[in-house]
């Protein structure tokens, strides 16, 4: 598909076009053979009505099941049983407002900046979220979407158990994998390649969105995301995010959603694990949840034998920025990284896997 080609089709049919060259279509069909699909998002329109921003913080565990065809179809919670959430709400109490971003300034909300940045530290990542938070605030830069994949890595949420992190100290070190303590909410969450990793930086009051309706957006841009990669996923009660819940196993996980507001912006975000290994999970409880099953969308679809694939992660970007503007009803904006690096004033490049440290047995 050519660049114009593709900048003149709508984000909802730009799914399923983006969708076909990230696994090869199953024997007797051709990609180009598939009709258009789109995406049915009523259930998060409805909930994106207009109203002021909080100063809320959420997390929710997410996960898929192999499923036919484009079309997102918000099956019914099928768990309803009392269980402890996967987060608390909290507040942030900031009450600081932000001068307004030049389209702002003009009446309307512009478009969000859509940035991908490859493979990345969580610590570069995570001073480039501040130090955008901070030129947001201050109206300095349009609202934005970071879509990268990380090193190997653990984060705890401001509340979280470390009890729940299970890998000795060691076996951290040995595979060089650091534990960070974030100001999210929710329990340990795992970062590896393989994993699409998104986080939208948004001055929810200019857009008219509260913290809860932003996360069902979110939930609902990972499901159109998941079904058009052929895997279905749904919502769990008590459990934001997107789960398996059909083919005679237990549930099952596929990604990870958390957002922490500050001054009225939004930031941190979502992953969806599209070809990690697996077994990397197996260093924490997920979600604070002792037994919790992560799956992927390599898994799934029987292709779990497949190394992580950062070219497949970055194809499963461009689909999630798509349903992320159909779902959420924004304009995007496809930007350089190096654009980003200069508003931010941050050294933003992409990293190879981290070596053990000379020494660590």
């Amino acid at each position: 598909m050519t660049a114009d080609r593709r900048r003149t089709m709508s984000p909802t049919h730009r799914l399923g076009a983006d969708a076909a060259r990230i696994w090869p279509a199953p024997m007797g069909e051709r990609p180009g053979d598939a009709p258009e699909h789109r995406i049915d998002v009523s259930g998060a329109s409805a909930s994106m009505q207009a109203c002021g921003a909080t100063g809320d913080s959420a997390d929710s565990m997410l996960g898929g099941h192999h499923g036919a065809g484009f079309r997102v179809r918000l099956h019914p919670d099928r768990n309803r049983r009392r269980s402890r959430p996967c987060y608390r709400p909290r507040m942030d109490g900031g009450s600081g407002r932000a001068a307004p971003h030049r389209e702002q300034r003009a009446g309307r909300p512009g478009p969000v900046d859509v940035t991908w940045l490859g493979r990345i530290a969580y610590r570069d990542a995570w001073a480039l979220q501040k130090a955008l938070v901070d030129a947001r605030v201050a109206g300095d830069v349009a609202d934005a979407l970071l879509l990268l994949e990380h090193d190997a890595v653990l984060t705890l949420g401001r509340q979280a158990d470390e009890a729940h992190v299970l890998a000795r100290p060691g076996e951290l070190r040995r595979r060089a994998i650091e534990v960070l303590r974030v100001e999210r909410g929710g329990e340990v969450t795992y970062h590896g390649p393989g994993q699409l990793v998104a986080y939208p930086i948004l001055r929810l009051g200019d857009r008219g969105i509260l913290l809860r309706p932003l996360v069902r957006a979110l939930e609902d841009a990972m499901i159109a995301t998941c079904e058009a990669l052929g895997v279905a996923t749904v919502r769990r009660d008590g459990h934001p995010g997107c789960w398996v819940m059909e083919g005679g196993r237990p549930a099952r996980k596929i990604g990870a959603l958390g957002i922490r507001v500050e001054r009225g912006v939004a930031y941190h975000g979502i992953a969806v694990n599209i070809d990690p290994d697996l077994r990397d999970f197996e260093l924490i409880d997920p979600c604070g949840m002792p037994g919790l099953i992560s799956t992927s969308i390599a898994d799934e679809l029987g292709r779990s034998a497949e190394p992580p694939s950062t070219e497949a992660v970055e194809r499963a970007a461009t689909i999630f920025a798509d349903a992320f503007a159909v779902t959420l009803g924004v304009e995007i904006n496809w930007v350089a990284a190096e654009r980003v690096r200069a508003l931010a004033g941050e050294a933003v490049t992409p990293r190879a896997p981290l070596a053990v440290p000379a020494g660590v047995a």
